[in-house]
């Protein structure tokens, strides 16, 4: 499980305080400011976490002050890039927040194909930035998601298939360790920890900068098509033969939802990457003629229109709860039970998630990154949303028990990045497999103390 740390040991705090502001390019932000709940407040409603102070960084210099400042005074630290990890590790509770989000330094070259990030950066304004080069990497599939945490859980999305996880296409990165030390990490220097930040999330430092590998991404097929929940089944087994021996380019993700207008819905939605479009159709043509169905909202697009189809059912400030685990195969009791469980959501926003894995990402072995989830050929992703907070008892019960109803069809593996903050050290060990030890090994090296604890910990 995470440790928590005591209450600040901030003996003198008007005095530490100003200190502190004084050595900032950024700012910082205390209790009794106006800005205070503001700048607490992330994607999951559900987390209302109280810092002793956030300090909002300004440039890496920042970053190395606040990493020494929360050394000094025994702080708990939580580390915020976008805010939209669905367990809320970027607030704690009496600790300090090192905050990232205003590093939005962003550059791309069009010539190496290649960008370099700072963390505050979300996947809209990546993607904005290197679509005008007609150029795109592996992203989030929500545009309001921070790059540094996805990249740093491994990184999944629409154009996995072709170019792999998010932190395959890392080149290199800058990080801020435990003690304060600024170390490059790539193949040639420091190439343990380049290896380790490859997946195992904040627990080797704070990421200040990304190197990232672009690939030519122009107009792609994307979009969903939806039919009425009652073909759910037939939708699931339609899916399992579609994504069979679907092409690299092809990825495609089974889902259940509810329509604004109240009716539940099961769909697929997919995202086309390769060059010929026209073959591209012909691949999905029998997506398009099965049911038929009730809405055919697939077609060609541009890159960021597919990468925020999703954001309206994600808005900020929702309650959320996660459950998730990958999947040996799509069988039919695994669809039969998914036929029972899908339709009782307690909640019309809830949404649950089959993701084919193929090609690029699995092509990759397992030890090769810290981010080992590189054989099962889908993921089950459970996103409890809700409004009001007294529902979140009944949803997460809900969550729970159909999360519990699908364990026979479990793989042993899960997405970190999936992963809540209540699920324990086994879950966490289950992300990693055979690399935890290496992890292990390396987290004693780089933290050996572990500084860097408010996250999906690995134990030195």
């Amino acid at each position: 499980m995470v440790t928590t740390t005591k209450k600040s040991q901030v003996t003198n705090p008007l005095l530490t305080w100003k200190k502190l502001r004084s050595t900032l390019t950024g700012t910082l932000i205390l209790p009794d400011s106006e800005k205070y709940d503001e700048s607490r407040a992330i994607w999951n409603g559900m987390i209302d976490r109280k810092p002793a102070c956030i300090v909002q960084c300004a440039d890496v210099n920042d970053v190395v002050t606040a990493v020494k400042f929360a050394r000094k005074q025994g702080l708990l630290v939580a580390v915020k890039g976008g805010g939209h990890n669905a367990a809320g590790f970027a607030m704690c509770d009496d600790g300090i927040v090192i905050d990232l989000s205003n590093m939005k330094t962003l550059e791309v070259d069009p010539k190496t194909k290649t960008a370099i990030a700072q963390p505050g950066v979300l996947w809209g304004e990546f993607d904005a930035a290197t679509q005008q080069h007609g150029l795109a990497v592996t992203g989030g599939a929500v545009s309001t998601t921070g790059i540094a945490g996805l990249t740093l859980g491994g990184g999944v999305g629409w154009l996995m298939g072709k170019y792999g996880a998010t932190c395959d296409n890392l080149r290199s990165a800058e990080i801020v360790t435990a003690e304060g030390k600024i170390l490059k990490a790539s193949p040639e220097e420091n190439p343990d920890l380049f290896w380790a930040i490859r997946g195992g999330g904040g627990n080797f430092g704070i990421v200040t900068s990304f190197e990232f590998q672009l690939h030519t991404v122009g107009t792609i097929i994307g979009g969903m098509v939806l039919h009425p929940m009652e073909k759910i089944e037939e939708v699931l087994k339609f899916f399992r033969t579609f994504t069979q021996n679907a092409p690299d380019e092809l990825t495609a993700y089974a889902f259940t939802m509810t329509s604004p207008e109240g009716m539940q819905m099961a769909g697929i939605a997919l995202c086309y990457c390769g060059e010929d479009l026209n073959e591209g159709e012909k691949l999905i043509a029998p997506l398009r003629e099965f049911g038929p169905p009730l809405a055919d909202l697939i077609g060609p697009m541009p890159y960021l229109q597919q990468q925020s189809m999703l954001d309206a059912t994600v808005p900020h400030g929702q309650f959320s709860y996660w459950k998730a685990n990958q999947l040996t195969s799509l069988s039919d009791e695994a669809i039969e039970i998914f036929k029972t469980q899908a339709p009782s959501a307690t909640s019309p926003r809830t949404m649950v998630l089959i993701e084919h894995h193929h090609g690029a990402i699995n092509n990759v072995t397992p030890d090769a990154t810290a981010f080992s989830q590189r054989r099962s050929p889908y993921d089950f992703v459970i996103i409890s949303l809700w409004d009001q907070p007294e529902e979140s008892e009944i949803h997460i019960k809900w969550t729970r028990d159909f999360f519990e109803a699908m364990k026979p069809f479990f793989s042993a593996g899960v997405y970190v990045n999936t992963l809540f903050n209540d699920e324990g050290s086994d879950r966490v060990k289950s992300a990693y497999g055979d690399n935890y030890n290496r992890l292990r090994e390396l987290k004693r090296k780089y933290d050996p103390n572990n500084f860097f604890r408010w996250n999906n910990n690995i134990v030195p």
